[in-house]
């Protein structure tokens, strides 16, 4: 059983920067890090979970209107970790933020539903 788990959230004031990692583990975690497609999502109080980026296997990304230019998905192979390099962070981007993973099928790619979920980490931006 693959198990995701975030870390690097925090409280930060507009305009500054956070990096969120999620750390793959457990039995398929490697088959899971490298095959499947990996995403971060956010959910505000009171919102709908939204599709924040996603990384497709082969390495092609794709960003919410709203992050596109302040956002940066990436993964580090070797240690089975999904990064979200966030930098201009505003008070919307308030949020707890997850991690997940899905296998990319084989028309939709990495749309639809995603299976397998992280705890989550929150991120605070003051004004």
């Amino acid at each position: 059983q693959v198990q995701l788990l975030e870390s690097g959230g925090g409280s930060v004031q507009s305009g500054g920067s956070l990096r969120l990692s999620c750390a793959a583990s457990g039995y398929g975690a490697s088959t899971t890090f490298s095959g499947y497609c990996m995403g971060w999502f956010r959910q505000a109080p009171g919102k709908e979970r939204e599709r924040v980026s996603v990384i497709d296997p082969d390495g092609s990304t794709v960003y919410a209107d709203s992050v596109k230019g302040r956002f940066t998905i990436s993964k580090g192979n070797a240690q089975r970790t999904l990064y979200l390099q966030m930098n201009s962070l505003k008070p919307e981007d308030t949020a707890m933020y997850y991690c997940a993973a899905r296998p990319r099928h084989w028309y939709y790619g990495c749309q639809g539903e995603y299976n397998i979920w992280g705890q989550g980490t929150q991120v605070t931006v003051a004004s």
